[in-house]
């Protein structure tokens, strides 16, 4: 730490837990999740079992570990408002357009779901849990995202090429992604900028559609304003 303290390594790595199992797109074995914090097996066990008693995580039938449902009410209490106004926003736009909805916002150098929704009848559909995180610089939500920023605020590891997505994402108020953060997944999304909170966007993923880029952003986009005038008024 920056005074001198020595950081807590037992809570970092119940924390590192919990970030593995939010960005996991299935439940992790406990040796997945040992070898991922590069430590013995038994100490990964009594991590785990202190997250299990608080409810954090959880384990299926054949004893591979997922987040608990105390996660949930977590993320509830964060931007509550936020989450609030922007759900049934979501639901709508992701029941219109069979596609899963969510809202992301920055999360220092990274791209975190705050709230998804996957469409109610559609066949097949891509899940997006909330609390899974990638690199802000990559993923249509990221460049949403990072079109509300100033160059200057950018992660240092931002490529020539991604500027100019960024800049053509800006002009013309969407961006778009393919195979950038799950293979054979594309994604859109629309900057929603709010006074007094982190940078954000309104996004779907699918794999295939009907709907072009354009019509999609503007459902999107709709939603985003929306969403704005019910928190500023």
């Amino acid at each position: 730490m920056a005074d001198g303290t020595p950081a807590s390594q037992t809570l970092s790595r119940g924390i590192r837990i919990l970030e593995l199992l939010a960005d996991a797109r299935a439940p992790l074995t406990i040796d997945e999740i040992a070898a991922a914090l590069g430590v013995h097996r038994s100490i990964a066990y009594r991590l785990l079992r202190t997250l299990e008693d608080h409810r954090l995580i959880g384990r299926d039938g054949s004893g591979s570990v997922t987040l608990g449902p105390r996660m949930a009410a977590l993320a509830a209490g964060v931007a509550h408002d936020l989450q609030a106004e922007a759900l049934p926003e979501l639901t709508a736009i992701a029941n219109e357009l069979g596609m899963t909805c969510f809202l992301a916002v920055l999360d220092g150098d990274d791209c975190i779901t705050l709230a998804s929704v996957e469409p109610r009848h559609a066949i097949a559909s891509v899940a997006q849990r909330p609390g899974a995180r990638h690199a802000v610089i990559v993923g249509a939500p990221g460049k949403a995202i990072l079109a509300q920023l100033p160059a200057a605020d950018w992660p240092e590891t931002a490529s020539a090429a991604l500027r100019v997505e960024v800049d053509v994402a800006r002009a013309r108020g969407y961006a778009t992604s393919h195979d950038e953060v799950i293979p054979t997944v594309q994604a859109v999304a629309v900057p929603l900028a709010l006074r007094g909170q982190r940078p954000a966007a309104i996004a779907v993923v699918h794999v295939a559609t009907d709907h072009d880029d354009a019509e999609i952003a503007a459902r999107l986009a709709r939603s985003a304003s929306a969403i704005r005038d019910a928190l500023e008024g």
